[in-house]
């Protein structure tokens, strides 16, 4: 290898997990044993079982795929990614994981001998697990650590933090000619969004240009909308830039416009996203797009306990937690229903797949059961119902098989009553609204946090819109909520002998999701409501009624801090019982508790109590 191209091979590869890990001196003897090769798009990587030296290889450029020997895809790769990890375990003529690579575009590799690696590892084996054959060990490895503020990466900020503001934004007649110039010499930007009556309705890239217009030939003064990729994929300013990361895995992308309240606010890509930071639940989510079976979707939950572990010792904010835990999950689901389209069939009729409960608020914890339904389109027959119970079923089954416990309720999709076409779902709301008894309200207060996660979200639009129409025509229905919500009272006098519950030992134990959390999101839920939020996050409906005069400052900063705190307790006792081998559950001895913790969940206790009653002077009119 040339020496000139050694420092370029050394800042690359400081940069790439897990070699960022290892001391400056091992980054530059790994980097002055690095080959380059490179593959045409089309070509093979030979793997020869038989050769004396493997090769550990690092994607500089271009992309590729991986395939097992019976043709089953394993896994797409692009920049920056590393393979064969496997081969580190296997000996000439046998082979530990056998694949074949194929590039899929021009590609340029490095590649590392195996037996300069196991040499270094050899004479320093603290290092040993970063280059594990295992990607359980690997990810094991990069999790045993603390993760401080200013470890916890890239990952856990937000979209508006790190985004770039450089972006074209065109309108959709505008010619393609017009377009690039406008790219090239106005922004200098790669990407441009289309807009047509002040809406977001495409998306256009230099790399679009190149395999659309150029290589087609296509004429350069048709207007920009023929070549465009229309209904692009945006993302929030607020969301976590985790988040993001999981949509360009899922629809496969490089760049996500940055919309609120449709205006495009700029550009979030690839290059963004550096590389040093080991949030590992990326990794998990990309898993669970390749598993081919439900078995292979389930043997995956030891990670996903690895990731919860990592965050709660991390100490990383409760509303980050549960956000990261509900992309896992959502991943699953996704997945699930992937296989059961691709096992039944395409769907008959416009469907969408929604979740409930703690999923729809994005606040996900290590046993969170599920919650889930179905609307379908209303021209749905019955026929069509039996295809969507198959899924449902499929679905359910499959979450409950990778550790997320069937509802107890009975609220799930493959339950008949929840696999309902609109107008049904439209007829069960004005029920509950309308005449909110205990039952119906009970029903009520399951789904009135529902997220679209697969299919046509527009049934869902539809669905809360009508419910949002019926809760401002009829304020009986938050009185009624708030009724209920106040009927079970925070704990206050838990530590002064009050037995509240008895665990299945007859050991008096507090329930902290009884009497606080699920508390807090009923009256997040109801403040939220009474100003008109359409978000679904506890700390989200908060915020919205405090920033519309509903819930005053104090009040607000108060409750949040409560829930925080509340929060972390339950996470700890779930970590604690995970390290433990047992069940996580919500149910604490109060002895388990120093000072510290009982000081402050009396603080709570006691801010929950106040806000129940304001809630109950300000909503009930006696």
């Amino acid at each position: 290898m040339s020496q000139t191209l050694l420092p370029n091979i050394i800042d690359f590869i400081a940069r790439i997990d897990p070699f960022d890990q290892l001391p400056a001196q091992l980054q530059q003897g790994i980097a002055q044993t690095v080959r380059i090769s490179y593959l045409g798009q089309g070509e093979s990587l030979p793997f020869d079982i038989d050769a004396q030296e493997r090769y550990l290889y690092i994607v500089r450029t271009g992309a590729l795929e991986q395939r097992m020997s019976n043709g089953v895809l394993r896994a797409k790769l692009g920049p920056d990614d590393l393979f064969g990890f496997t081969f580190l375990a296997s000996t000439p003529g046998n082979p530990a994981d056998c694949y074949n690579v194929t590039a899929i575009d021009d590609t340029l590799l490095y590649q590392i001998p195996h037996s300069k690696l196991k040499q270094l590892l050899h004479e320093h084996p603290q290092y040993a697990n970063l280059f594990a054959a295992q990607a359980r060990e690997r990810l094991q490895s990069a999790l045993n650590v603390v993760w401080s503020d200013n470890d916890k990466g890239l990952f856990m900020r937000r979209v508006s933090e790190i985004h770039s503001g450089k972006i074209a934004v065109v309108d959709e007649n505008m010619s393609i000619q017009q377009v690039a110039r406008e790219m090239r010499l106005n922004c200098r930007s790669s990407t441009a969004v289309v807009m047509a009556a002040g809406e977001l309705v495409g998306l256009i890239t230099d790399r679009d240009m190149t395999k659309r217009v150029i290589a087609e030939g296509f004429d350069i003064t048709r207007p920009i909308r023929e070549v465009m990729t229309p209904n692009p994929v945006t993302i929030h300013p607020d969301d976590l830039v985790l988040k993001a990361a999981s949509l360009m895995m899922q629809h496969n992308i490089r760049g996500l416009p940055i919309v609120r309240d449709h205006q495009v606010l700029g550009l979030l890509t690839t290059s963004h996203l550096v590389h040093n930071h080991r949030v590992q639940a990326i990794f998990l989510i990309e898993k669970i797009k390749y598993c081919e079976s439900i078995e292979a979707l389930s043997a995956l939950t030891v990670e996903r306990q690895a990731i919860f572990e990592a965050l709660v010792e991390g100490n990383v904010p409760g509303e980050n937690i549960g956000q990261v835990m509900a992309l896992i999950m959502d991943a699953y689901c996704h997945r699930l229903l992937q296989m059961g389209e691709t096992l039944y069939g395409p769907p008959p009729c416009d469907y969408v797949w929604l979740t409930a409960g703690s999923q729809a608020r994005n606040e996900v914890h290590m046993f969170s059961d599920q919650d889930n339904a179905i609307i379908m389109a209303d021209e749905a027959t019955e026929q069509d119902r039996h295809y969507f119970l198959q899924l449902a079923k499929l679905v359910v089954e499959g979450l409950d098989s990778c550790g997320y416990p069937l509802c107890s309720g009975n609220y799930m999709a493959s339950v008949h009553k929840w696999c309902q076409p609109l107008r049904i779902w439209q007829a069960y709301y004005h029920k509950w609204v309308t005449n909110p008894e205990y039952d119906k309200l009970l029903n009520a207060s399951v789904f009135l946090e529902l997220r679209a996660l697969h299919g046509n979200k527009e049934l869902c639009n539809q669905l809360q819109q009508h419910l949002y129409s019926l809760i401002a025509q009829h304020p009986v229905f938050l009185r009624a909520l708030t009724r209920d919500s106040i009927a079970t009272q925070p704990p206050l006098g838990i530590f002064k002998n009050l037995v509240l519950e008895k665990n299945g030992h007859d050991t008096p134990v507090l329930n902290i999701k009884r009497y606080a959390l699920t508390l807090i999101i009923d009256l997040a839920r109801i403040y939220g409501m009474a100003a008109g939020c359409t978000q679904t996050g506890t700390e989200e409906r908060f915020l919205y009624a405090h920033q519309h005069q509903v819930l005053s400052e104090e009040s607000y900063k108060n409750i949040i801090g409560a829930y925080r705190f509340v929060l972390r307790i339950r996470y700890l006792h779930q970590l604690n019982a995970l390290k433990q081998g047992l069940q996580p559950n919500n149910l604490i001895r109060p002895d388990q508790f120093g000072s510290f913790e009982r000081k402050h969940l009396k603080d709570a206790f006691r801010i929950i109590g106040d806000l129940q009653d304001f809630a109950k002077l300000r909503f009930i009119k006696e």
